[in-house]
């Protein structure tokens, strides 16, 4: 992401921190590059909409690439729900690949 578009993200997640879509967008901008700020925009993301798909799947996926596995599968299984809740095939099936990757959850008995 290039520094003027990620400043202009910025200033409008300062100008109206409760605006879910700048934080949207800001934590997207951030994820692109793996960058850890983006955790908390888009946490505040699914906070607000629980049934927001998009979120958790970038949170999910950042989780992963900062081998956070353990706290990517929730948010990427309650993806999942979603997003076959609300029919979008192609995220589901990327999910599903993502999930089984992630191998069976240790904790399930």
């Amino acid at each position: 992401m290039d520094p003027p578009r990620l400043a202009r993200f910025r200033a409008l997640v300062a100008r109206d921190p409760a605006n879910p879509l700048f934080h949207f967008s800001l934590g997207q901008a951030l994820a692109a590059t793996a960058d850890p700020a983006a955790e908390e925009h888009l946490r505040f993301c699914v906070a607000h909409d629980p049934t927001w798909m998009m979120p958790r799947i970038l949170l999910g996926k950042l989780l992963l690439v900062h081998q956070r596995r353990a706290e990517a599968r929730p948010l990427l299984a309650a993806a999942l729900d979603i997003a076959i809740a609300q029919d979008h095939d192609d995220p589901a099936a990327e999910l599903r690949a993502l999930l089984a990757d992630l191998g069976p959850d240790v904790t399930e008995s």
